[in-house]
């Protein structure tokens, strides 16, 4: 790397500073993040409280405990592959844009019988269609970690139903849906004011919501153990087999049974968003979503066996539960109307924990996609406050989850189509990188301290299965007769958002569109920083710089 003025004149610049120069970047935000606390931040976007109550009583029904207990460890198995996969090269390229700039760094340094041949021209708009599915995918997820019968809920829409779920146990009072659509809109308000904090207080709220997850789980399973008066038998538990979808395929019941599982192990990719802001980012990003998802596993798989050993009556608590979610049923039926309230309220902490982490991640995908020209009103949503935090992103996201939400209050099939394209899209956006990394960078492709050495390319092939099997089944309906109502109408929003993606690129994007570093040192803008009397500095100072973008470490 042929190094800058500014650090020949004797600036100092830390190890993660210069990394991020060489792959095009200046140092904008706040790096006040550990490894613990961006640990925090991506195991909160997994959430197994967040993901896994509200969807517990469908999957008992596509499989019974086979599929949940099972499931669960095949399913964190696979991810743990996808979870390597990507930490490799987040390891390699720790900028906060993440997956759409791993696709055209990955193929800049391509080399083809030994000529360096660069990108391919089509990698760009390749990167423009991972940015948008990425971020389409975390807002998505931050309204999409439940599922209701067969309607795909929000983290925040799960929450406020559970809040609904409590004031009907306590009061017998039905809340409409204008009054759990207005809960879910405080819900956003109130995430959106959280993520305007210094990112150093986020990771703090982080480091409390890991702790929240750990000792609201155990004491979950404590209480529901100890109060429940009978217990299932182990065989019960581990092979039980139960099947009320209508389909007649074992195989296919099972493979619906592992979307509970599936839907809670997703955003994982945070940990790249806070690159920029974590403090040894090359190492801190990648364990960051490898100590995730393996603790999302442990706990999850601890709740799991536990709630499916207390379950008192299959029918009355998960095929018809009276209050709605076959777990706040459990709760009442064994620890009773004070340890339910209370084990709830656990629960609602940890959906506002998530879908809190989620916010701070989109918004962080929003800043970086922003940065480098790719959304409307780029100019604005990549300026820093005075605590270098994307305030402005936050909001756009906020006011999107506001318009996402607003089909719900006519239509929650409608509501279900729209949100439901975040898992297709989070998978896309994974599965990009990952196919340029094994298929056409394999000699070329330069690992960071993180690296899977020889097992980079198996691991890579079989993220790459599991990626599109699982794509594969999310479109898949997911009970018979298939009918108007209950048809999985996924695909339609995917193709639409997919082919407005693409016109808006060909008709503007490809103008301004300048990721990879191309847009280094080309203004100030994205460091432009205002005080507390509204004056716009530059924040970490410095004279303008040209690198030489080097692929090579």
């Amino acid at each position: 790397m042929e190094k800058s003025d500014s650090v020949h004149s004797g600036s100092t610049y830390d190890h993660d500073t210069a990394v991020l120069e060489k792959l095009g970047y200046k140092q904008s935000l706040d790096r006040s993040l550990s490894a613990f606390g961006t640990f925090g931040v991506t195991f909160s976007c997994l959430s197994v409280l967040a993901g896994l109550t509200p969807l517990y009583g469908d999957a008992l029904q596509s499989g019974g405990p086979v599929a949940v207990i099972w499931g669960w460890l095949a399913v964190s198995v696979f991810t743990l592959m996808v979870g390597l996969s990507l930490a490799e090269i987040c390891s390699a390229y720790p900028t906060t844009g993440g997956l759409y700039f791993w696709t055209i760094k990955i193929l800049e340094g391509r080399v083809i019988n030994g000529v360096r041949v660069g990108s391919p021209d089509w990698v760009p708009l390749a990167s423009w269609v991972v940015g948008y599915t990425n971020w389409l995918g975390l807002w998505s997820l931050q309204e999409n970690s439940g599922r209701n019968e067969v309607a795909i809920a929000s983290t925040d829409l799960a929450m406020a139903q559970f809040l609904a779920s409590l004031v009907t146990m306590l009061t017998e009072y039905e809340p409409s849906t204008y009054v759990i659509f207005a809960i879910y809109l405080g819900i956003i308000i109130l995430h959106g004011i959280v993520n305007s904090l210094a990112v150093r207080l986020n990771g703090i709220f982080n480091i409390i919501s890991v702790w929240w997850h750990v000792l609201g789980t155990a004491l979950i399973v404590i209480v529901v153990i100890v109060n429940s008066p009978t217990k299932q038998s182990a065989e019960f538990v581990f092979t039980h087999w139960e099947n009320n979808t209508g389909w007649s395929s074992g195989f296919y019941v099972f493979m619906l049974g592992l979307l509970q599982s599936q839907y809670t192990m997703s955003g994982y990719d945070s940990a790249a968003h806070m690159s920029e802001e974590t403090k040894n980012a090359q190492k801190g990003g990648p364990w960051g979503i490898i100590r995730a998802i393996v603790v999302a596993f442990v706990v999850g798989w601890t709740f799991l066996i536990a709630m499916t050993f207390c379950i008192q009556d299959f029918q009355s608590q998960i095929v018809d539960p009276a209050v709605g979610i076959s777990l706040s049923q459990m709760f009442l039926d064994g620890p009773g109307q004070t340890w339910a309230i209370i084990l709830i309220l656990v629960i609602l902490g940890a959906q506002f924990f998530c879908g809190s982490a989620l916010t701070l991640a989109s918004s962080r995908m929003v800043y970086a996609f922003a940065r480098d020209g790719a959304l409307p009103l780029s100019k604005h949503l990549h300026k820093l406050d005075k605590h270098k935090s994307p305030v402005a992103a936050v909001w756009f996201n906020i006011a999107f989850c506001f318009f996402l939400g607003l089909p719900y209050i006519w239509s929650e099939t409608a509501y279900s189509a729209i949100v439901s394209v975040n898992t297709i899209a989070s998978s896309i956006s994974y599965l990009i990188p990952i196919l340029c990394r094994i298929l056409l960078a394999r000699e070329s492709f330069q690992p960071g301290p993180f690296s899977l050495g020889r097992y980079s390319i198996p691991v890579g092939v079989v993220s790459t299965f599991w990626i599109v099997v699982t794509s594969a089944l999310f479109l898949c309906p997911t009970e018979f007769p298939v009918t108007a109502e209950n048809v999985n109408y996924a695909a339609v929003p995917f193709v639409l958002v997919i082919g407005l993606c693409v016109l808006y690129y060909a008709i503007w994007g490809r103008h301004w569109f300048k990721p990879g570093g191309t847009r280094l040192m080309d203004d100030d803008e994205d460091m432009k920083v205002v005080d507390d009397d509204g004056i716009a500095a530059v924040a970490g100072g410095g004279d303008k710089m040209e690198l030489e973008l080097d692929h090579k470490a």
